[in-house]
């Protein structure tokens, strides 16, 4: 029941009709016990947005497209790896000592994207190729510098590539180059594979197995022609479902102070899924 005391959440980005983050955090919260509630905002202007946020008490709020890099000038203080990535998906408002409310940005992609391989391999003194150069490879390609990963990156683009592997400390692989790469992990973080071109692969089929893991950061479908693919050359295999899953996770811990029901989540984005069509229902 919302009331007058209910802790307000939300995710804030455009469009944000289609976000699955309502769904796993409010699961969160009632799992929890909490009086609270996570709701998708999608404002007209970013700044009239945030201050809105900080007039109506917001605790917590989850930042998506287009407003992850945007936000940041206008937020208290930044976390060191958020700031290192350039882009910010999570806010804490907070009160200082003397009252006033402050917000501190932070970015829970990277560490979303780290347990979900981590639960296939040690990602310390591993070799990973990244296919793209947006922001969710930048945000995945810190986080594997923080766990000690050698990193490839492979991009369209190769300007764009070569950009940001020299910001990772990375090497930048061309196209002519890369059916000699051979790395412990493969992580496509293009949107190619996504529904409604989901026969679409962002990779030629035939290098997988060079791979012992394949991630997938798309989610819509589950098991996309890559991870299909790569499943069929005896990789393992990380869906997209599991770094929203654990980012949303950390996301979670850090506003409540708890331990997140990471089950109950996984379990809602499932369900939700299947409701959608893509993804088969949890049990199947």
């Amino acid at each position: 029941m919302i009331n007058g005391t209910t802790r307000l959440f939300g995710i804030i980005g455009n469009p944000v009709a289609h976000s699955l983050s309502p769904i796993m955090h409010n699961a969160a919260f009632k799992t929890l016990g909490l009086n609270a509630v996570y709701l998708p905002m999608q404002p007209k202007n970013l700044d009239e947005g945030y201050r809105g946020l900080r007039a109506l008490g917001f605790v917590g709020v989850s930042v998506t497209v287009p407003f992850k890099v945007a936000i940041m000038p206008l937020l208290d203080q930044i976390d060191p790896v958020a700031r290192k990535i350039g882009a910010v998906n999570t806010l804490l408002f907070h009160q200082d000592a003397h009252g006033s409310t402050l917000c501190t940005g932070s970015n829970t992609d990277w560490i979303g994207s780290n347990r979900a391989l981590e639960t296939e391999i040690d990602l310390s003194g591993s070799t990973v190729l990244i296919l793209g150069a947006g922001g969710a490879a930048r945000a995945i390609g810190f986080g594997l510098v923080e766990a000690g990963a050698t990193i490839l990156v492979h991009n369209r683009t190769e300007t764009k590539g070569r950009k940001l592997a020299a910001q990772l400390g990375a090497t930048s692989v061309p196209d002519q180059q890369l059916a000699d790469i051979r790395a412990d992990v493969l992580i496509n973080t293009t949107s190619v594979g996504m529904s409604p071109n989901h026969q679409a692969l962002p990779i030629n089929p035939k290098l997988l197995s060079h791979f012992s893991v394949v991630m997938d950061i798309v989610y819509a479908p589950l098991e996309t022609a890559l991870l299909r693919e790569a499943a069929a050359c005896g990789c393992r295999t990380v869906d997209g479902l599991q770094m929203l899953l654990h980012q949303g996770t950390a996301q979670c811990s850090l506003w409540t102070g708890q331990e997140a029901p990471l089950a109950v989540m996984r379990q809602a984005l499932l369900l939700e899924l299947s409701s959608r069509g893509t993804a088969p229902a949890p049990g199947t």
